[in-house]
């Protein structure tokens, strides 16, 4: 059952329903004004570039790569749907997204996610790759029920 990793228009009723649970997870574990995910208007702009994730012509997961316009990209919208979590759709999302920053010549790559325990695995997933924690970036500031994290893509090729 091999992963199928595309670009999505953000058209299909099965993508906007994975964005929705995915909305609806990132709000029940954290404070709405510390929820930082894009709504699917944000995610169809021209500088994010958004992949849906398939197996077997069913939908499973979603990532998205938001260009920085610096030369740097920010992670956007990593899901796994809740029954597929820790077989490695992930892991693979993310492998995705660092050969097409790698692609792009991307210097660094940039994240947020939550700092309470439901984000454990996600954290996990980024500090395995490289990613190590850092100030808030772009836009963003200081959050308790937010961290932040950043990888040097020079170092890490």
């Amino acid at each position: 059952m091999p992963l199928e990793i595309r670009i999505d228009d953000l058209g299909g009723a099965e993508v906007a329903d994975l964005l929705t649970a995915h909305a609806d997870l990132m709000l029940s574990l954290s404070p709405p004004g510390s929820c930082h995910f894009l709504p699917l208007q944000g995610l169809k702009v021209p500088e994010v570039t958004f992949w849906s994730m398939w197996q077997d012509e069913a939908l499973i997961g979603c990532g998205a790569l938001k260009d920085l316009g610096d030369g740097t990209g920010e992670i956007k919208s990593m899901h796994a749907r809740q029954h597929l979590r820790g077989k490695g759709h992930g892991r693979a999302m993310l492998e995705h997204i660092l050969a097409e920053a790698r692609a792009r010549g991307y210097t660094a790559l940039y994240l947020e996610t939550g700092s309470m325990d439901g984000f454990i695995p996600a954290r996990r997933l980024y500090e395995a790759y490289g990613f190590t924690y850092c100030e808030p970036f772009g836009s963003y500031v200081e959050d308790p029920h937010s961290v932040f994290m950043s990888l040097d893509m020079q170092a890490a090729a």
